[in-house]
């Protein structure tokens, strides 16, 4: 047993399963730190391995033989503000690694910039970058012994690739998120800006509505947009909404995986960069304990994510991430856990995409651990679960300041944006595995449309340029298919044709997808519909001109009408009908990463992980 008194609750530790992963000789706690480590550099078991650590920068024999080595894993590439910073930043945390007297071993892995993918065919290699993350840090980990890890994600599928390799090599790990990016400021568009205007704005402009909301100014609409694309992203740092980047590491922060404050520094902040430093300190903290991920990735752990997540108004992103954490580290979480918890809980912030406020605005009133020191007070969730720092959750945010006094950004409980949560898990004949929609009641709770069909984002995205979706259509449900995650392949985000439809002003749409929307994304949404039209869901066999109703508050999403039809057993007996007569499309590509993802892939209702037996 660990040398701490809070482990999981019914007493049994949460170890990887002997046959699920390979097993390690590994030292006893309590006594030396180089536990894994150790097989490679004890006596001359390993005289090559030794004289390539030896290259590689250890100093003397006495550090061979007693320095804990450590893994500093930034997901680190330049070309994208999310991540172009974390290779300093990793530089920071090893300075702490070695001021704690361990070797600091510092390597990258990879990532895909959605902001710079999103529409086009590289934001199908996004969702898969997801595995590749923790399937790297799990090979350098394991094959390299160390004897923990610290992990620098920035962008969104970087979170839950790292805390999903934690669960899998189980070894004292922390992580530090990136931090938030700056608001950016349009003079002519009138205010704050951020990398979802720029797809608003777009919608916009196609739409002929783009001006310039300063008095006087004769600037065009192009002028407008340039001025936006100059400057929406002012720095590094991921995107400054609760977007999927700022919604995974609140949620990670409320799981107790990070120090405290982690996913509400900015990434440019003095307090970033003493996080980094106190990170690589920590870590001793970490091993001397024996603190595992797994010790922390619990039930309670992963229902505080949950509640977090809807409080700020967190990205649909979050329920997939969610699911496919909870199942590397074996712990049951379903939709119907989700849920459970939305239902459940307020809608208390107004954050981007929706509402007003950024991430460096919920920073400035306290952050995220003021937050969480509410949310403990008032019981909603639960402040005893331990964290990487030894102490428990309430420990970590007790000194924290209250919100600050006046502030707008979180409402109080009284007087809530939504009484109930903005993640909705629906079901019914159009999504009988479920379905995640986005709603916050801004755009009301019930939706019914005519049907118009899209074989792929770019057929819906095309419409859109080319202006043949108007207001004077009447209520349309606008059903993209064959992009899940097999038919993708990859489940690529649509935030593209979301925003345009915002930046156009057309409320009369509603959109459907077996793909996702971006974090960024809002309206009438609804993604991750399983089973998949690729696979022979539903959705592949509904037609133009069939009529769909998306309730949010029966949480039902279901064809309703076919050519006059409106008895629903007769309704169920013509998609059936249909089904007998579809044909599956020819997966493509066939080979290279995507290739193989498709094949792996699990659905979206189950995390769409790609390591199940």
């Amino acid at each position: 047993m660990p040398p701490y008194d809070f482990i999981k609750d019914d007493g049994v530790r949460n170890e990887p399963q002997r046959d699920d992963y390979i097993q390690w000789n590994v030292l006893p706690p309590g006594g030396p730190l180089n536990r894994w480590s150790q097989n490679l550099t004890r006596e001359h078991d390993f005289p090559g391995a030794q004289a390539m650590l030896y290259a590689a920068g250890v100093p003397d024999r006495d550090t061979m033989k007693n320095a804990p080595q450590v893994g500093i894993a930034t997901v680190w590439w330049e070309g994208n503000p999310c991540n172009t910073h974390l290779h300093d930043l990793g530089k920071l945390v090893k300075k702490g690694v070695e001021k704690a007297g361990f070797l600091g071993w510092q390597y990258g892995t990879i990532g895909v910039s959605d902001g710079i993918t999103m529409g086009a065919e590289g934001m199908r290699f996004s969702l898969q970058s997801r595995e590749i993350i923790a399937d790297s840090i799990e090979t350098i980990t394991c094959a390299q012994h160390h004897d923990a890890n610290i992990s620098i994600p920035g962008c969104d599928k970087n979170m839950p690739g790292v805390v999903m390799a934690a669960a899998r090599h189980n070894r004292p790990f922390i992580m530090v998120y990136g931090g938030t990016i700056l608001k950016g400021h349009s003079e002519l568009y009138g205010g704050d800006i951020n990398i979802s205007t720029c797809y608003e704005a777009r919608g916009a402009y196609g739409y002929g509505k783009l001006q310039p909301k300063c008095a006087g100014s004769t600037a065009s609409a192009s002028d407008v947009l340039d001025e936006i694309e100059r400057h929406a992203c002012p720095g590094a740092g991921a995107c400054g909404g609760m977007y999927t980047a700022n919604t995974m590491s609140t949620a990670i922060e409320a799981m107790g995986l990070t120090l405290p404050g982690s996913s509400s520094y900015p990434a440019t902040s003095p307090d970033k960069a003493r996080e980094c430093e106190r990170a690589g300190e920590m870590i001793r903290v970490v091993m001397e304990k024996d603190i595992r991920p797994r010790d922390l990735l619990t039930r309670r752990a992963l229902e505080n994510a949950l509640v977090v997540t809807v409080i700020l108004g967190g990205s649909t992103n979050a329920v997939l991430h969610l699911l496919a954490i909870a199942n590397s580290a074996d712990v049951p979480l379903t939709l119907d856990d989700v849920d459970r918890a939305s239902q459940r809980t307020p809608l208390l912030a107004d954050l981007a995409p929706s509402g007003k406020y950024y991430m460096e605005d919920l920073y400035h009133i306290g952050g995220t651990p003021s937050v969480l020191k509410m949310l403990i007070a008032n019981n909603l969730i639960d402040g005893t679960i331990p964290t990487v720092t030894g102490k428990t959750l309430a420990e970590n945010v007790a000194d924290w300041p209250v919100l600050a006094e006046g502030q707008k950004l979180i409402r109080p409980l009284s007087d809530p944006i939504k009484t109930s949560g903005h993640l909705r898990i629906l079901r019914g004949n159009l999504a009988p595995g479920g379905a995640v929609a986005k709603i916050t009641g801004k755009e009301g709770e019930s939706f019914t449309g005519r049907v118009r069909v899209f074989n792929k984002e770019k057929e819906l995205n095309d419409a859109l340029v080319s202006g043949s979706i108007t207001a004077n259509d009447g209520n349309l449900v606008l059903i993209v298919r064959y992009e899940g995650p097999k038919g993708g392949p990859g489940m690529p985000e649509q935030l593209r044709a979301s925003a345009t439809i915002m930046g156009a002003g057309l409320t009369n749409l509603a959109l459907v997808t077996d793909g996702r929307y971006s974090g960024a994304s809002h309206g009438f949404i609804v993604g991750h519909v399983v089973p998949e039209a690729a696979v022979g869901g539903p959705l592949a066999v509904v037609q133009d001109g069939d009529v769909v109703r998306i309730d949010a508050v029966s949480n039902r999403m279901d064809v309703v009408g076919i050519d006059g039809i409106e008895d629903l057993q007769q309704i169920e007996a013509e998609l059936a009908r249909r089904m007998k007569s579809w044909t599956p499309p020819p997966m493509r590509p066939l080979r290279g990463v995507l290739g193989k993802y498709a094949r792996l892939v699990g659905d979206a209702s189950h995390g769409a992980v790609t390591d199940q037996p």
